[in-house]
């Protein structure tokens, strides 16, 4: 091969390779999510998909913004400064009621995965939730997923959501460091803040707990309850099909991921910041949270309808607007190839 002829072949190479990269530049798409405290066990899937790379392999630039509770989060989303929620079903049947077309496209856990916990500082004897009344009791943020909890609670036994002073104590180590030191009388809490607690104060008393299939059968009625989910606007989704499959295919592949792994697989992949600083707690805190993550992402048809009667309990938009269900969420990105 003679130089002129090396040169043109080096030439059209380069070409073809400039214009690989530009192709998976352009299908690179950046999705910003947003997450009401993103160290707690029920967010854990939204955090490893990145730590796996799962996110990366599908060709998408997920940022992960972390927020104080699933109320901020979907006040990000709202405002435009969040393309997806990593947060509580409840929202997108409460958005629904105001006329605000949210949808959720994955199921991540099939739980709540939350326990009202009395704190092991408060001077008040509660040892059940009546007892509550009069009480300071923490949630992650006022308008939570948490605090809808708190309230279908208290009125299940009688109570009223203004029977409480309620105050946002955020997650993890923030709701770890209130209840140690009586911010707060009790709290909704998630693990791995539940298993800390319980490792420095010693055992702990357990209002209600739907860590659990039978928790959930004996706090909802229901066999699955979704809670946290991938959810967005519906106009964003009808934009960005394509984005949203690959946030699917990813948290598939980690929901999978997780099933076939050990507990301390698990932990050793997640920041040393969601750890806790107890490794060994922090792993028992996931081996005691496995059951109640979807092992596929799917939305059972019975859950949204659950979610929809307890909402109702306490919020009379909701309970007014009479929400059809089967358009907050669907289940064909999960199903699709």
């Amino acid at each position: 091969m003679n130089l002129r002829a090396a040169s043109l072949t080096g030439l059209v190479l380069w070409s073809l390779a400039a214009s690989s990269c530009k192709d998976v530049t352009r299908t690179r798409a950046s999705i910003r999510i947003a997450v009401g405290g993103a160290a707690q066990a029920v967010y854990l899937p939204t955090t490893l998909a990145q730590q796996l790379g799962h996110y990366r392999d599908e060709g998408l630039e997920v940022s992960i913004e972390d927020f104080p509770g699933g109320a901020k989060s979907l006040q990000a989303l709202l405002g435009g400064s969040a393309d997806v929620v990593s947060g509580f079903f409840d929202h997108v049947i409460q958005m629904a009621a105001e006329g605000r077309d949210l949808i959720s496209f994955v199921t991540i856990l099939r739980y709540p995965a939350l326990a009202a916990v009395v704190s092991p500082r408060t001077s008040r004897h509660i040892s059940r939730v009546e007892d509550l009344k009069g009480a300071t009791v923490g949630v992650t943020a006022p308008g939570s997923g948490t605090h809808f909890f708190m309230n279908y609670l208290l009125i299940r036994h009688g109570l009223t959501p203004d029977s409480i002073s309620v105050t946002g104590i955020g997650g993890a180590a923030t709701a770890l460091a209130a209840m140690e030191h009586g911010k707060v009388d009790a709290a909704v809490m998630t693990d791995p803040a539940i298993a800390q607690l319980a490792k420095r104060a010693g055992p702990l008393t357990i209002l209600s707990d739907t860590r659990t299939a039978a928790g959930v059968k004996a706090v909802f009625g229901v066999s699955s309850y979704p809670a946290s989910v991938f959810y967005t606007r519906s106009e964003w989704l009808a934009r960005n099909p394509d984005s949203a499959a690959r946030l699917v295919r990813a948290m598939k592949r980690t929901l999978a991921w997780m099933q076939s792994h050990s507990p301390q697989d698990i932990a050793d992949r997640m920041p040393e910041s969601h750890r806790g600083g107890d490794a060994a707690v922090y792993v028992e805190a996931i081996r005691a949270s496995m059951p109640v993550f979807s092992p596929d992402g799917i939305m059972a048809p019975d859950g949204p309808i659950a979610v929809e009667e307890v909402l109702s309990a306490s919020l009379p938009k909701v309970r007014d607007a009479k929400v059809d269900v089967t358009r907050a969420y669907t289940n064909r990105f999960v199903e699709g190839p």
